[in-house]
């Protein structure tokens, strides 16, 4: 599957339901950043009229997620990938089109590398901030990823 935008999206609705029908689309991908974006609606908000935190985590993760994919694919080798730990500090509420962005790009080819040369797992960390239409931050979330080459 080569990894536009569009042909994520789609994979997202088979693969990632969750995130589908609560607004979360990947809008821009390339080797070092991407970019995700979701909407604030009743069906993906919290008792506070606001997108609950659950929601901006999916966004977050899958700005992060979409890369590490991407990369794996490029390596043409057999990888697992997983989140380990994530952590997210939330700084506005969550109101209208949120976009989130990890630019965290250049982590993944030194920790696939690494896997494919020693056969051992590795970890990494990538943020990803969230921000309004007003261009607020949000929320930051952090994610732990580990890799590890198959069999």
């Amino acid at each position: 599957m080569a990894l536009s935008p569009s042909k994520f999206n789609t994979f997202t609705f088979f693969k990632l339901p969750a995130a589908w029908w609560c607004g979360v689309r990947l809008t821009y991908i390339d080797e070092q950043k991407a970019v995700t974006s979701v909407k604030h609606r009743w069906f993906n908000q919290n008792p506070f009229r606001s997108m609950f935190w659950a929601v901006q985590g999916m966004a977050a993760e899958l700005s992060t997620g979409a890369m590490v994919i991407r990369q794996i694919q490029k390596s043409g080798k057999n990888i697992s990938m997983l989140v380990a730990n994530n952590k997210a500090a939330f700084t506005k509420k969550a109101t209208g089109r949120i976009t989130f962005t990890c630019e965290d790009g250049h982590l993944i080819e030194e920790a696939l590398q690494k896997t494919i040369d020693t056969g051992e797992g590795q970890t990494f960390w990538m943020k990803s901030v969230g921000v309004n239409q007003d261009g607020v931050k949000v929320s930051t979330f952090h994610f732990e990823w580990t890799v590890k080459i198959k069999g």
